[in-house]
């Protein structure tokens, strides 16, 4: 098929124009679809989002939340940039300004639209995932060979249990 604007080159877009009720198709080859803005290489693929998350924690003053460090877990907002992973559900609270200015940053709002999360009721046992929570921290603090953090965990499972 030849191209419907230069009638030379072989027409490899079909571009579809809605004006009003009437409804036109071109047949463009790739020269003339460039001329009108029309993409006609494969874009890149997207990137991952750590990479994102890196490129916008970089914009953002170093000394913002870098010393903040979460109390429960120990981890901080530069292992986040890191990994792009929080360490625990308690990371939420202790880097709550950086998170909320990455979310507006990102999401364009700060604010959840949608379904809530309901929290389970009191009577579901809390000092058992607690308990969990502090096994899991415990097994992390000896794999990193991390062993007065290890103790400190270790009596404080001792006190829950």
């Amino acid at each position: 098929m030849v191209c419907d604007n230069c009638k030379e080159g072989k027409a490899v877009i079909q571009l579809t124009e809605v004006e009003g009720t009437g409804v036109r198709q071109l047949h463009l080859c790739e020269k003339c679809a460039a001329e009108r803005g029309v993409e006609t290489t494969v874009s890149a693929a997207k990137p991952q989002i750590n990479e994102f998350l890196h490129t916008l924690h970089q914009q953002l003053p170093a000394a913002q939340g870098d010393a903040a460090r979460c109390t429960f877990c120990s981890s901080t907002m530069k292992d986040f940039r890191a990994t792009g992973r929080l360490g625990c559900p308690n990371c939420y609270d202790s880097f709550e300004t950086s998170l909320r200015d990455l979310l507006r940053r990102v999401h364009g709002n700060s604010r959840h639209v949608g379904r809530r999360y309901k929290a389970p009721s009191a009577s579901d046992q809390p000092h058992v995932s607690i308990a969990a929570e502090l096994r899991d921290r415990l097994q992390r603090a000896i794999e990193t060979e991390q062993f007065e953090v290890a103790a400190d965990i270790r009596d404080k499972l001792r006190g829950i249990e």
